[in-house]
């Protein structure tokens, strides 16, 4: 397959691109909520709208009434959030959650997608224990309590948790804490008894929360997929979770690229435009290469994930490993590239590296996806 869009990709990504710059531009929706010391960290207005354009159901069947279409074609939506900073539930939301619901009964799929889809509801996950993403090892418990199971334990940096209508919990129902098996997933909405935030403000300005879980009475209605059996599904989660994540890097690379170049156009120096000395001229280029070589490898990765292959969880950490280090190269060069301003509030560019920097560990750092390259190409 190329690794460039098709012409109704390209459509779309015009058509999503012309809107985030009008409608999720920095000044307008990032800054905004951020001065406002908004608890939520985004705008529910600019959510309904995202659904108006129907961005919220664009993994969901179109029987469930969602769009039907792939990962290509949310990474185009995630891309333009992240050349645009816009604070959005879309990756959480849109395509982790809604990633697991799809794998749910019909009752549980009722319940939750018509919410997402129309843009009524926010959804979160909760999979990480600790400081660092290792869903290897899941601690928080599930038993069995009449017809459903009573829920303990705590999850921490719950991304948009807080605000969520719904939190998909990974928890362990059978095993041992490091046990591939033994695992469920539960569709927990945010009015139950016993589930506590405190909620974090991420150096972005995103919000998330450590969520603990005190006895939390479900019903048997609240299991996404099979009792012990949740592995696979979380596996599909988390694929779709990174894949999304460097798609959304990308476009935090490119956008911090564009601004860079754009200032090289602008600003002078010894009466010359910095953009004419031929040491910053080859650092653009060599950034040009790495955001782009990142761009393919992210396509490729949405593209293994929606022909179903067996390639597409290798190619995930790849993309992931790959973005992280592009988009850390694009916003350090921009920084330093815009030299003094480059540290103030004033300019936009030290908001992508405050972006980049909790999007880095989001689903896993460079190092975690590199060592998992290592492992699953035999080294």
């Amino acid at each position: 397959m190329p690794l460039y869009h098709t012409d109704d990709q390209t459509m779309l990504s015009d058509t999503v691109g012309q809107f985030m710059a009008e409608e999720g531009a920095i000044a307008k929706q990032l800054r905004h909520w951020r001065d406002r010391d908004c608890k939520d960290g985004f705008g529910h207005g600019l959510w309904k709208q995202f659904a108006e354009m129907g961005f919220t159901g664009i993994l969901v069947g179109e029987d469930d009434g969602g769009l039907g279409m792939g990962h290509v074609e949310a990474g185009i939506v995630l891309e333009e959030i992240g050349r645009n900073l816009t604070p959005s539930p879309f990756l959480t939301s849109a395509v982790l959650a809604g990633t697991a619901l799809q794998h749910g009964s019909n009752d549980v799929r009722g319940r939750w997608l018509p919410g997402l889809v129309s843009g009524e509801s926010v959804f979160a996950v909760a999979i990480d224990e600790g400081a660092k993403h290792r869903p290897e090892r899941i601690k928080t418990r599930a038993e069995k309590s009449g017809n459903g199971f009573r829920l303990s334990g705590r999850k921490d940096f719950v991304v948009y948790g807080g605000s969520a209508d719904m939190i998909v919990v990974a928890a362990r129902t059978s095993g041992a804490d490091d046990d591939t098996d033994g695992i469920t997933l539960f569709a927990v909405p945010k009015d139950v008894s016993g589930m506590s935030h405190d909620a974090v403000r991420l150096v972005d300005s995103s919000m998330a929360t450590h969520t603990t879980f005190d006895n939390v009475e479900l019903d048997g209605d609240a299991v996404i997929g099979e009792v012990d059996g949740g592995r696979e599904i979380l596996n599909k989660v988390l694929m779709a979770g990174r894949v999304g994540a460097a798609a959304e890097g990308v476009g935090v690379a490119r956008g911090a690229m564009d601004m860079t170049v754009d200032y090289l156009k602008q600003r002078k120096q010894f009466g010359k435009l910095i953009g004419e000395f031929q040491a910053l001229q080859h650092r653009a280029a060599h950034l040009y290469s790495e955001v782009e070589i990142a761009r393919a490898v992210t396509i490729k990765a949405q593209q293994l994930l929606d022909a179903g292959s067996e390639k597409a969880d290798l190619m995930a950490s790849v993309a992931k490993a790959k973005v992280g280090k592009a988009a850390g190269l694009a916003v350090k060069e921009g920084v330093q590239m815009h030299g003094g301003i480059g540290m103030t509030d004033e300019y936009d560019i030290g908001l992508y590296m405050k972006r980049d920097r909790a999007l880095a560990e989001f689903m896993g750092d460079v190092y975690y996806h590199a060592g998992r390259v290592a492992e699953m190409s035999g080294y």
